[in-house]
């Protein structure tokens, strides 16, 4: 893993690079709270788990890294069934910690047990459904505050889908995003809560509160999450009306046979990429084939790659009508990494001297290669350019040959890959 740190930090974050990123986090564009330190090199290493519900037809794929922070701040959670409810229900959270983890795992571990509360054995849908999402955060958040010592800093936003035969139901606090794609498009994404969202500017100034720097009170980039009871203790006003709110926005959405999946990840995800972009991407790695575990781990060494700082993790969530593997669209990717192979070697021993990763990198950015993945183009092949360096390194010893060597399957990732070898 340390490889991969080196790897990451020489190929794509020169040491300019992160001193303006360190100085846009002191300005407030970046962070939830107070500013966090970076690490001298990232921690890239992932833990990617899936699984399926037979049933309805519903599979899922999830991953988390923790980044250049100096702290994992996130977690997640999924509930494939959901007890005392019929088949076909279930529930999948990601939580976005600030200040700290414990808001966060609060949320992972307690916030399915307050829905399920809510919802009970009967829910009534889609209202019904909306109004227990809705009491279901307010609840864990009153739980979270008895359990905290009043004063202790820290919260986390929270992004919820929960899955019925009938509806997609999301649910929402804080900039952790959702996005639906449909028939091949972006169908639906949810919107961030941030302190100069008209509503959520209207409702923080009648408790009193101000907004500086687009902060809450100069500090909290969100307007809504669990925790941060500091900022709800404006006198006589409800739990929804305090500068703060753990009220979720919650969107009901009724499913269609064209619904192919549900991607969600905590807010370093869409520092990376847009939700159109997010969107491409997936789709074209189903067309591979790739399991949706893979798929994340994938996902999520790319937005590394194309610059975010932050901890990051994502779930998704694929229906019946995902795409499926496609034959050409697998020949297509493997003749583009056996393309991407072989023009690593021409660069290598064509040169006096050995260039370096970084160097092979951003010679093959300034070039036309057709058939780069959507939404995620070179940076999704990185770890393809560095498998084939890596390899002539080795066969090398030290010693550039010349000659083509492909880069072998489509569906590696960084957290998958052997560098030991780079230097």
């Amino acid at each position: 893993m340390a490889a991969f740190a080196r790897l990451l930090e020489r190929l794509l974050w020169p040491a300019s690079k992160k001193q303006e990123s360190e100085e846009e986090e002191e300005e407030g564009h970046r962070t939830h709270h107070e500013p966090q330190s970076l690490l001298d090199a990232p921690r890239c290493v992932q833990r990617p788990h899936g699984g399926a519900a037979a049933s309805c037809g519903l599979s899922f794929g999830a991953s988390a890294v923790q980044g250049w922070r100096a702290h994992m701040e996130d977690a997640h959670c999924v509930w494939l069934a959901l007890p005392g409810l019929p088949p076909g229900w279930a529930f999948f959270a990601v939580l976005d910690g600030h200040g700290g983890t414990r808001a966060a795992l609060f949320g992972a571990r307690h916030l399915p047990d307050h829905v399920l509360q809510a919802l009970g054995p009967a829910p009534g849908e889609p209202e019904g459904v909306r109004g227990a999402l809705r009491q279901a955060f307010l609840s864990a958040d009153e739980r979270l505050r008895a359990l905290w010592p009043r004063g202790e800093p820290g919260g986390s936003t929270a992004l919820a889908l929960l899955v019925s035969p009938r509806f997609l139901y999301l649910a929402h606090c804080g900039d952790s995003r959702a996005m639906l794609s449909r028939a091949g498009a972006m169908a639906f994404s949810t919107e961030d809560h941030r302190p100069l969202r008209p509503r959520e500017r209207e409702r923080i100034h009648n408790a009193g509160g101000t907004i500086c720097r687009r902060r809450l009170e100069g500090s909290l980039a969100v307007s809504r999450a669990l925790g941060d009871f500091a900022y709800k203790e404006a006198p006589g006003r409800p739990p929804e009306l305090q500068l703060v709110s753990a009220e979720p926005e919650v969107t009901a959405l009724a499913r269609q046979a064209e619904d192919e999946f549900v991607l969600l990840a905590s807010d370093g995800v869409w520092d990376a990429m847009s939700g159109a972009a997010l969107a491409g991407l997936v789709a074209s790695r189903l067309y591979l084939g790739l399991a949706p575990e893979l798929l994340c781990a994938q996902l999520l060494d790319t937005c590394l790659c194309k610059g975010s700082l932050d901890n990051m993790t994502c779930i998704l969530i694929c229906f019946p009508g995902a795409p499926k593997p496609c034959e050409e669209a697998i020949r297509k990717e493997l003749a583009l990494d056996a393309a991407l192979g072989r023009r690593v070697a021409e660069l290598c021993s064509s040169a006096q001297e050995p260039p370096s990763l970084n160097t092979v990198f951003w010679t093959l950015a300034a070039e036309d290669i057709p058939d780069l993945p959507p939404g995620g183009g070179l940076y999704c092949k990185a770890t393809v350019i560095a498998e084939a360096y890596s390899r002539l390194r080795q066969a090398s010893g030290r010693r550039w040959q010349k000659g083509p060597r492909g880069a072998g399957k489509p569906t590696g990732t960084l957290s998958d890959s052997s560098l030991d070898s780079e230097a």
